[in-house]
């Protein structure tokens, strides 16, 4: 597969790198083809006033930020669009003559514009097997009713994808019926079947709370009679799921549903409300063709073509140290086709090995995406 005439990438220069120093090499391979390819991007690094034959290092390298992928086309070649992926999407109110505010909102989407799905897919396969191995070993389980019930979601093809991969019969998509998802759970997790529960934020506490309310036991007084007719009173306890081959893995976002909450409190709601010891999470987004996982703990490992760089908060074109926060740029270069060079509006900081972790959003800055919710 070749991206360019003039700068031959492949799938597999992206896909097979094994050293920092190859990974810089491709990385300044694909700035240079999307700055030749890429006319947004292109105007954007002349606007910083960018040679691009000067530019020699990942910290010279102009990240685009992600705020262009709602107002401009984001592509570096002129094949077809085979997908559009688009945003959950955040809304803005209306302004009337003198200022006024309507109640009303216009929603306020990005797009992804993709014209080589396969890219996609190699990405989310090869970087679910990086972290957890064969996807035929798992029941995946998904429940994502605010993705699903929207068209252009990369995180429902993604997910459609691996449930299908799992050549499992039980696995498979969920909305509102969680009664049948909880005795599934149930059942599989007793049968030591591995399973992945894919879900986000709010519909996993939802789920919790429906299987606690469903409860014989939950906060109830009742009165039992024992075998010798005697009459005892017993206050029971709450119930929870007790999970022993079930990874719950959420995506982030309370997608107006909930108050948002720090990571460590919902973390810990999660982990008591399953009965796991550690909540699992995926960093993506529209924005990008490749994520990240935290095994547990909200810190954050990427597959070998994705790197993390941080940028000082007061300053975009400078970068600080590790264990310092401020803005996350991503580098994913299996955005060969769009831009892999984004500088988000997540808060994060960058560890010494290489993982990074997220702390937050910029102040005004869409409340939305997958694991977005540690404000």
């Amino acid at each position: 597969m070749t991206f360019a005439k003039k700068i031959l990438i492949t799938s597999s220069d992206i896909f097979t790198i094994s050293s920092q120093k190859q990974f810089e090499k491709i990385a300044l391979k694909v700035f240079r083809f999307q700055y030749e390819n890429n006319l947004v991007y292109q105007e954007f690094c002349d606007f910083l006033k960018t040679d691009p034959h000067k530019v020699k290092s990942l910290q010279q390298i102009p990240f685009l930020p992600i705020q262009f992928f709602k107002s401009h086309e984001v592509v570096s070649n002129t094949n077809p669009i085979q997908e559009t992926f688009t945003s959950s999407g955040t809304t803005s109110p209306v302004a009337h003559k003198g200022g006024n505010l309507d109640k009303k909102v216009i929603p306020i989407t990005s797009k992804h514009l993709v014209t080589d799905v396969t890219l996609y897919e190699e990405s989310y396969r090869k970087g679910f097997s990086e972290f957890y191995g064969n996807i035929e070993d798992y029941v995946v389980l998904a429940l994502l009713p605010s993705y699903l019930e929207r068209e252009g979601s990369s995180l429902i093809y993604m997910v459609k994808d691996l449930i299908e991969l799992s050549n499992h019969p039980e696995s498979g998509f969920y909305l509102h019926n969680h009664d049948e998802l909880i005795a599934k759970l149930i059942a599989l997790d007793l049968a030591g079947q591995n399973v992945i529960l894919i879900g986000v934020t709010f519909a996993l506490l939802d789920l919790i709370e429906t299987f606690n309310e469903k409860s014989s036991f939950l906060d109830k007084k009742k009165k039992v009679r024992d075998d010798l007719g005697q009459t005892t009173e017993l206050s029971e306890k709450k119930h929870s799921f007790q999970l022993q081959h079930t990874i719950i893995m959420e995506t982030g976002g309370m997608k107006g549903k909930r108050k948002e909450m720090i990571r460590e409190e919902l973390h810990e709601q999660l982990c008591k409300g399953f009965g796991v010891s550690a909540i699992h999470s995926e960093y993506g987004m529209t924005e990008l063709l490749s994520q990240a996982y935290s095994l547990g703990n909200g810190v954050f490992e990427c597959p070998s073509w994705i790197q993390i760089l941080v940028r000082d908060t007061e300053d975009a074109l400078t970068y600080i140290p590790d264990g310092k926060t401020g803005g996350i740029n991503v580098i994913d270069l299996a955005n060969i086709n769009s831009c892999s060079f984004i500088a988000t509006q997540d808060l994060g900081k960058k560890n010494p090995n290489n993982s990074f972790e997220v702390l937050g959003r910029f102040d005004n800055s869409d409340i939305r995406g997958c694991n977005l919710m540690v404000l």
